[in-house]
């Protein structure tokens, strides 16, 4: 592999970490709030527990993946190595649903948000600006993107306390309803929770993002799965510790302004106006630093697919020689970002969910293939690790599958049958293999690169 199409080995676990708690955006918690209150019957922590239990199992998975190929790419790379180029294709397509979407998501909420504080400037306006200040910083590198993440985390860490300290202030005078009533209290279903847990899959995109830092962590094969378990844990706790403090402070379902407008009738009632004007600023910061994440990892994937030659090299398989990053790709999603100024959320999430569990299910069943198949390794110990644990990722998942949507199910699928298209075009008919890069370790781990 030519030098100049070798990443810079600069992120060590901590910034790893920070990466991935930037792209879930530790406030998202409230994106789906009233949405996800209203169908679970006020059990949105007892919802967040399942979808934990769900993700620390397919958390585990992405990184026995990452100890057997630490190459860019993600799922598509690990479907790739482990069922062969076809299916790996339709696996990297398919998780384009959620990393392209994703930072979309991202520019229509801060337009959103921002055009209701100041709506003498138009959302559109919003959009485009954040698109390009984000496009920038990724084009730039990597630790730019670490830096201004540290930033924005630390917003939205400082809005938590506040909140927190706010909530049980309210709580002091009011009083403290059951603490476990959230949980499960009267009303709460296995069912109603699965199908919150469903939609709060969304909520733990980012885990996954790290995988496709491989290429410029050091020591990826300690630091990568380290940082993906501990962000799936570290924001898994959190987002169940927001919904509770948010469930003891606001219990009644009935009271809710609007479903959508769930978070700022909570933020009012423990903090006043000054809470719900830090939560809008915190929100916004989040939904930056994700749009910034995102954004980077895509542009990742989609280098790993242009190097691999399925998709065209010339544009998405080379990095820019002075700044070592994808800046074409990185460049090109931001193009694509500007469809935030047409599309619904609705249509954003469903296509999101689709992508998101398409890609958790494979990587779960790449890892019994891996180990227990083309290694051969059928020890107690790798039955144990390689076998049972993602096996029940896997089952969690295609649980998590059952209460998709129908509007999810139809717009997933239609992108697939395009793949596929695309994919009889390439291999003409299914007689080729997909163009594929042999990657050796000397190709992805040459000496490590300071950077200034």
């Amino acid at each position: 592999m030519n030098p100049t199409d070798r990443f810079q080995r600069v992120l060590g676990t901590p910034e790893l970490i920070l990466f991935g708690l930037a792209y879930m955006v530790p406030l998202t918690v409230f994106t789906t709030y009233g949405v996800v209150t209203d169908a679970t019957g006020g059990h949105l922590p007892g919802a967040y527990v399942l979808t934990l239990a769900a993700m620390l199992f397919t958390a585990y998975s992405y990184g026995r993946m990452v100890v057997a190929h630490p190459y860019a790419g993600s799922a598509y790379t690990y479907t790739q190595k482990t069922f062969g180029s076809h299916v790996g294709f339709l696996a990297g397509w398919s998780l384009l649903l959620d990393y392209v979407f994703l930072p979309m998501l991202n520019y229509l909420v801060i337009g959103i948000f921002l055009e209701a504080a100041w709506p003498a400037v138009p959302a559109w306006v919003w959009i485009v600006v954040s698109i390009v200040v984000v496009t920038t910083l990724n084009v730039l590198g990597i630790k730019m993107v670490s830096r201004m993440n540290l930033v924005l985390v630390g917003a939205q860490a400082a809005f938590i306390v506040v909140f927190v300290a706010s909530a049980f202030a309210h709580l002091a005078d009011s009083g403290t309803p059951s603490l476990t009533a959230p949980f499960f209290g009267d009303g709460a279903s296995l069912s109603s929770l699965a199908g919150g847990a469903a939609i709060l899959c969304l909520s733990f995109l980012g885990f996954d993002a790290i995988s496709t830092l491989s290429e410029e962590a050091n020591d990826a094969r300690r630091s990568i799965p380290r940082a993906i378990m501990l962000v799936t844990l570290y924001g898994g706790l959190l987002f169940i510790a927001l919904a509770w403090v948010g469930h003891l402070v606001f219990p009644d379902l009935t009271q809710f302004t609007s479903v959508d407008a769930a978070a700022t009738d909570v933020m009012r009632r423990a903090g006043g106006a000054f809470l719900v004007s830090f939560f809008t600023a915190a929100y916004v910061a989040g939904c930056f630093a994700s749009a910034m994440a995102s954004q980077a990892s895509v542009a990742r994937i989609l280098f790993a697919m242009g190097r691999d030659g399925v998709l065209p090299r010339a544009v998405f398989g080379r990095l820019n020689t002075r700044f070592r990053t994808p800046a074409t790709g990185v460049v090109i999603v931001g193009a694509v970002s500007l469809t935030a100024l047409v599309i619904t959320l609705e249509l954003a999430a469903a296509m999101i969910s689709f992508g998101a569990l398409v890609a958790f299910s494979i990587v779960n069943l790449a890892v019994i293939k891996h180990y227990l198949v083309d290694d051969g390794d059928r020890s107690t110990g790798s039955l144990l690790r390689h076998g049972l644990v993602p096996l029940v990722g896997f089952v969690l998942c295609a649980w998590l599958w059952t209460s998709l949507t129908a509007t999810t199910f139809t717009v997933g699928l239609t992108w697939l049958a395009v793949g596929l298209v695309y994919l009889l075009v390439l291999t003409r008919g299914l007689t080729r293999r997909p163009p594929a890069l042999d990657l050796t370790e000397d190709d992805v781990e040459p000496d490590l690169v300071s950077q200034a």
